[in-house]
């Protein structure tokens, strides 16, 4: 009796200090979780956050546990089923985005010589800005009403009309095509005749005859007026002296006029002489052309000559107008309307401001659906930003209103402001001085 008794005191002290068999179970089991692990680990790479050291110092809280009763069985002998629920599943990559290719130099294989390869995406770009052109956001420019190509008077012979195309390209450097609109307007109007009885207006024998002041006076609003206004005098007296009182019919001819650079020519002898030799590149056309990645150019001269070695010869006219109306109407040089540009909507434009593009997406365009019969059948309604009403192009009918105006608009302007100044009671005060220290 008493040898039992001392049995049962030693197992209980025994199991006292041994660990329970619940927490023997969960050791094992973390055992075989850390091995799982292991084994994944050394057959997949690690995730972001396995290379992230982790700086939670919070402990796990533990919830009590309900008491069960475990066998006693040798470690060799149990076996522990362990699930990891918690995996992180990571979504497929996605396609990799568009490569864009520049235009670049490349052997041609069949004859063995090198030439010039367009960009990859070109012809689609450029027929998306073409339908933006005619049919989406980018019509009615400027271009379209008051290019230089379309201030020459209708009214007067072809010579005439020559001369107002070429006089019209060298007014247009540095200036807007509305600000050029009213000098020219200016000149159709106020330009006195040479003699009496000869008409007034713009022509070769009244530019030769107008003092050099008046004709500044005419064209004062665009820029750098002063050089343009000893262009305009001296091309004309050339243009006497060696043209038979016509423009040039050559590129070298007219390149040698002052004031008349690449770009002019090419306009002007496509414009004025129906042919065209090159390509008209601009501001619009220098920045777009670059800003697509089309080449890394630094001038427009170095454009126009990458630009003529791939671009097929029939689009060399339209380019300069597609571009540069692209340019006053959407693709701003400061603020952009990416978010109504149909190439970040699609993906083609890497400069393009995906804020906007994630704006101009959410925007709902009309759509009428009719059946044969001219039925509507479904309509939605347009929801345009506020922001973007003051960019609506004007119709022409406006826009024809303004130009026949135009030479009215900026005098008018000019006498209210003067004579608010000279009506303004008291003398002007001169700003103080700073003085130095």
């Amino acid at each position: 009796m008493r040898t039992s008794r001392i049995s049962k005191d030693t197992a209980k002290v025994i199991n006292a200090t041994s660990l329970s068999p619940r927490r023997s179970a969960r050791s094992l089991s973390r055992f075989a979780l850390n091995a799982s692990i292991k084994e994944e680990d050394q057959s997949s790479t690690p995730d972001i956050e396995d290379a992230i050291p982790s700086t939670s110092t919070l402990k796990r809280k533990r919830t009590p546990a309900v008491k069960t009763s475990v066998k006693n069985q040798p470690l060799d002998e149990k076996t522990i089923k362990t699930e990891i629920e918690d995996s992180v599943a990571f979504a497929p990559r996605s396609k990799s985005s568009r490569v864009r290719k520049p235009a670049r130099t490349a052997r041609n294989e069949d004859t063995g010589e090198l030439e010039i390869k367009p960009p990859n995406d070109w012809r689609e770009v450029y027929d998306v800005v073409m339908e933006m052109r005619k049919l989406g956001v980018a019509q009615n420019a400027a271009v379209d009403t008051m290019g230089c190509d379309k201030l020459g008077q209708d009214t007067v012979d072809p010579k005439t009309k020559r001369y107002h195309t070429l006089t019209a390209l060298m007014l247009s450097s540095q200036t807007k095509d509305t600000t050029n609109a009213v000098a020219m307007n200016r000149l159709y109007t106020e330009l006195p005749a040479y003699k009496e009885g000869a008409p007034i207006g713009l022509n070769l024998d009244n530019i030769l005859a107008v003092d050099p002041k008046l004709l500044n006076e005419l064209i004062w609003v665009v820029g750098f007026h002063n050089n343009k206004t000893k262009y305009i005098k001296a091309a004309a007296e050339i243009l006497r002296d060696q043209w038979n009182g016509d423009i040039p019919d050559t590129i070298e001819g007219l390149m040698s006029l002052p004031g008349v650079g690449p770009k002019m020519a090419y306009l002007c002898m496509s414009s004025a002489w129906g042919r065209t030799e090159g390509i008209g590149v601009d501001v619009h056309v220098h920045r777009i052309t670059n800003m697509w990645g089309w080449h890394k150019t630094k001038g427009p001269e170095e454009t126009r000559l990458l630009l003529q070695a791939w671009l097929p010869k029939e689009l060399w006219h339209e380019i300069n107008w597609l571009l540069v109306g692209f340019g006053q109407t959407v693709c701003l040089p400061v603020g952009k309307k990416c978010g109504s540009c149909e190439l970040g909507m699609k993906g083609l434009c890497k400069a393009a401001d995906r804020s906007k593009v994630a704006i101009g997406r959410k925007i709902k365009e009309e759509k009428i659906k009719t059946d044969p019969e001219g039925s509507v059948l479904e309509r939605t309604k347009t929801i345009k930003h506020e922001e973007d009403s003051k960019y609506l192009p004007l119709d022409p009918e406006e826009k024809a209103r303004i130009k026949s105006e135009a030479g009215f608009v900026k005098q008018e302007e000019e006498t209210a402001v003067l004579k608010d100044i000279a009506d303004a009671p008291g003398e002007l005060e001169k700003t103080p001085k700073r003085k130095r220290r």
